[in-house]
């Protein structure tokens, strides 16, 4: 079939069309498929098929979210014209990170522009703006969840775990009784330091042609965003962000404050035999009514190509391709945060997450990112030892639910 190996065009446009086509194949050969079990007569030229257009699919939305993510990267610097003390701390980073000159930060530092020597000095704040903007469209998590900016190394918040209550009086002279009073409890979002440290020669660095700031940012924002993703999602909480898979689980039948409820799938280690999709549309409705409006699922591409097969009960398919190049999929409706630092679908896995992150999961930033030049280490390359501090946790226990690959 030659849509199957089709060449992927680099044209975003092109692309989009190319993977609505791959869907539409897709549909086709698994409906094909799924009439075959029907008849119990099976044939695995079917599911080779089947299975064959399917990684195809996940090929063309793996091209497509890249073309996305380079058409939304923002240009370093742009056009807007920058007030004269950015401009001067632009000037001085640049002749820091080409030869070590500090003089122009040194003189910064009284106004508050640089930092001290032994710490690195801070980048300006375009460098930084892209490389967090850039990191919102690679980190799933990032772009889902709330993010804080803060300027102490620990950010504490006040919890109400559970509200006021309130009684009916049946009338005026009616004595009112006490009531109970709101439980507060404290968060604490401690960062954690994050680093790279590319490398780059000396002549690269004396080539004027060379954007510097485009260079470090682009060195910086990937392996930034790669560290990221695996600790929001399984961060042990001490030398990174405490991810929400590492929070303490309970049946959600059970659930209680503290913990993530889960839903189980029927069958260990995979979807119920019959009827899978009952667990997804059970797990949709766990939250409350009011963290639904704004859910998201969260799950790795090769959970996403497994559910891609289910239809509802009145055969249609509950996972569906964005309206648009750039916009997510869905599923049952809700969109599909694809996050390849979930865990895949395994005996007494917690492979999908569904629910509000925004209210449910904080990320808190540490303001600024300094670059700390190294020409001695490893020379002749010098390197350009990057930071940023970074927290994140689950702020919002009953907002986010798991699916839990277990018979109960």
């Amino acid at each position: 079939m030659a849509l199957e190996t089709k060449a992927i065009t680099p044209d975003a446009k092109n692309a989009f069309d190319d993977f609505l086509a791959a869907f539409e194949a897709f549909k086709q050969a698994n409906d094909e498929r799924l009439a075959e079990l029907e008849t119990r007569s099976a044939d695995v030229v079917t599911e080779e098929k089947v299975d064959r257009i399917n990684r195809a699919l996940d090929e063309h939305k793996r091209v497509l979210d890249e073309l996305a993510l380079n058409a939304a990267r923002p240009a370093v610097g742009g056009e807007k014209r920058a007030a004269p003390q950015a401009r001067e701390q632009k000037a001085a980073f640049e002749r820091y990170v080409r030869a070590g000159d500090a003089s122009g930060l040194l003189e910064l530092k009284a106004m508050s522009a640089g930092s001290s020597a032994d710490g690195g000095y801070t980048v300006p704040l375009e460098i930084e703006q892209t490389i967090d903007r850039v990191l919102a469209k690679v980190s799933p998590l990032r772009a889902i969840a709330t993010v804080l900016q803060i300027g102490a190394n620990t950010y504490r918040k006040p919890i109400n775990t559970s509200g006021a209550a309130s009684g009916w009086l049946a009338n005026e002279t009616t004595a009112p009784a006490q009531t109970n009073t709101p439980t507060l409890a404290a968060i604490d979002f401690p960062t954690m330091e994050l680093y790279a440290m590319p490398a780059a020669t000396q002549t690269l660095l004396d080539d004027s042609q060379v954007d510097l700031e485009s260079w470090l940012a682009e060195e910086v924002q990937t392996v930034f965003a790669e560290q990221e993703g695996a600790a929001f999602v399984s961060g042990n909480g001490t030398s990174a962000p405490k991810g929400f898979l590492t929070e303490a689980t309970i049946a959600d039948a059970a659930w209680s404050w503290g913990k993530l409820g889960f839903i189980a799938s029927g069958a260990d280690g995979a979807f119920a035999a019959t009827d899978p999709t009952d667990a997804l549309i059970t797990l949709a409705y766990a939250p409350k009514q009011g963290y639904r409006a704004n859910g998201s699922w969260v799950m790795n591409r090769k959970t996403e190509s497994a559910i891609r097969k289910f239809k509802d009960a009145q055969h249609n398919y509950i996972w569906q391709p964005g309206v648009a190049a750039g916009q997510a999929p869905t599923l049952l409706g809700y969109p599909v945060a694809e996050a390849e630092d979930m865990p895949d679908i395994a005996s007494g896995s917690t492979s999908i997450a569904f629910g509000d992150f925004k209210r449910g999961y904080l990320i808190v930033d540490r303001v600024g990112v300094k670059v700390l030049r190294d020409p001695y280490s490893a020379k002749p390359y010098v390197l350009f030892y990057t930071t940023k501090r970074v927290g994140g946790g689950v702020q919002n226990f009953e907002a986010i639910k798991l699916l839990k690959f277990a018979a109960s």
